[in-house]
């Protein structure tokens, strides 16, 4: 499954194209909500797209791991996790993809 990504420069151009802001301004645009995104996210706080999905940060407690080539014990520090949840209309319309 080799797909094209989508850029952060396809996202200001398709706002170019379908809002009429200049590439500059559409360039902006897509920088601040990301910037606002990331930020909520440092602060703990949770990411609500409507019918595209959830972003959250998860704390994961301090553990022992195990390296699977020698067995030996290492120890996991604590530390937080970013989580993605999609909602049920993404969920929907990716599997809808798989059936072509």
């Amino acid at each position: 499954m080799a797909g094209k990504t989508l850029t952060r420069m396809d996202l200001s151009e398709a706002v170019f194209r379908e809002v009429g802001l200049s590439r500059n301004e559409s360039a902006q645009l897509v920088e601040r909500v990301l910037e606002l995104m990331s930020d909520a996210l440092v602060d703990g706080e949770q990411v609500k797209v409507s019918s595209f999905g959830t972003f959250s940060v998860r704390s994961k407690s301090a553990r022992v791991g195990r390296n699977p080539k020698t067995g030996e014990e290492v120890p996991i520090s604590p530390r937080r996790v970013l989580t993605f949840r999609p909602s049920h209309l993404m969920k929907d319309r990716v599997a809808a993809g798989n059936r072509s």
